[in-house]
């Protein structure tokens, strides 16, 4: 976890172990919540996207819970708010909390928590009691750059985050970029603020399997949810004039932007050289991370950017846009897209592969990955729950 430049202020709690950012306002100070005193404190973690399975959130709420469990300290317990599908993921004997639609607008009582941590800013599930401490963690504020969303929808968008905004007692931003874009779009209050880093999701599977989807020879490969934001159709260009072939991992969200990626392939002349594999399995998805030539991540949108710290634990070259977290996440260990202009595309390729194998950069790549873990993460959860609890 760390802090932020300017416009933001810094101060350390005693014993907390957790840095803190405070919007500069008026000096008032959010009102302060007495919990009431009890040895034994139970924090809900909300899992409610844990739904939809091949997804970012999926496995933040899978890999943060599993640490949680590791490091909370003794006098504090974990329960999770999960949907029926996700019952039991995180062991037989934990503590579960069933969701369900209706509770929308009517959830089950909290008295038993102490904290109540909201892990995805849009969850339409949020508590209202005064004396439960709240938690919102905000992984980007990518709507507001969507030009398929009207500006009805991107006011209301921004309504809803700032009103759990306003109920939280802590807000959390997965990267400096999140949090200075949550800074410039909405008033924070002159509450605490942190900056956590996601973990880096692989747990190496020893000699995956080739997966049935693969190609005969070397390959650029990339993954996430086949949507605009991902800019994926600016890719195809990168096969002319080679024999690569380029795979596409993940959940088709918007069949026209996919059909938009195939137009470009066939204006390229490289269709045949394609692969849309659909959502993949872990294995699956570290055979093609150990075994492609290099990774690409063009996303023009992204609070954090987890598949670029996955390909990077395998020392693989990793091409990403300039834009948004990106630079912050690949930092001098990845390569760049400085425009989409194909010919500097394909110049960017050669230039970044060259440079790769000459200089043996593997090291270093992994190096840049191994800065971001889960468990750490985890600890930093754990001492913002206690600076709750003890204030």
């Amino acid at each position: 976890m760390t802090g932020c430049a300017s416009p933001f202020r810094t101060d350390r709690r005693r014993d907390a172990g957790v840095k803190f950012v405070h919007c500069r306002t008026n000096g008032r100070q959010p009102p302060h919540r007495q919990l009431t005193n009890r040895t034994n404190h139970t924090i809900l973690l909300d899992c409610e996207r844990m739904k939809y399975p091949h997804t970012g959130l999926y496995h933040f709420c899978w890999h943060l819970g599993r640490n949680l469990q590791q490091v909370l300290p003794a006098g504090q317990q974990l329960c999770f708010y999960t949907p029926p599908s996700a019952r039991g993921l995180f062991g037989k004997d934990a503590c579960y909390l069933e969701q369900t639609s209706l509770q929308k607008f009517w959830l089950p009582s909290t008295s038993r928590f102490s904290i109540w941590h909201n892990t995805y800013q849009s969850s339409m599930y949020f508590p209202k009691r005064s004396r439960l401490r709240t938690i919102v963690t905000i992984h980007d504020l990518n709507v507001l750059y969507d030009d398929t969303k009207n500006a009805a929808r991107k006011e209301r968008y921004l309504r809803d985050i700032g009103d759990k905004i306003r109920r939280a007692d802590h807000v959390v931003a997965i990267s400096k970029y999140t949090l200075t874009d949550v800074m410039t779009h909405l008033d924070t209050g002159n509450k605490p603020c942190s900056i956590i880093y996601n973990g880096c999701n692989i747990e190496p599977i020893e000699n995956p399997a080739r997966p049935s989807l693969a190609p005969g020879a070397r390959f650029l490969f990339t993954i996430g949810t086949i949507v605009d934001k991902k800019n994926f159709h600016v890719l195809p260009c990168l096969l002319a004039d080679n024999d690569l072939y380029l795979v596409i991992a993940g959940i088709t969200q918007s069949e026209s932007y996919k059909s938009r990626i195939i137009h470009e392939a066939h204006a390229c002349g490289v269709a045949d050289r394609v692969l849309f594999t659909g959502p993949i399995s872990e294995s699956d998805k570290q055979w093609y991370l150990r075994n492609c030539t290099a990774f690409l991540f063009p996303s023009t949108a992204e609070g954090f950017g987890l598949p670029v710290v996955e390909a990077m634990h395998f020392g693989k070259p990793a091409l990403l846009s300039t834009a948004t977290s990106l630079p912050e996440i690949g930092g001098d260990a990845a390569y760049y897209f400085h425009s989409f202009d194909p010919v500097d595309m394909q110049r960017t390729l050669a230039d970044s592969l060259r440079d790769y194998e000459t200089n043996d950069r593997a090291a270093a790549i992994m190096a840049q990955s191994n800065r971001f873990s889960w468990r750490e993460s985890a600890q930093q959860y754990s001492a913002v729950y206690q600076s709750l609890l003890e204030g």
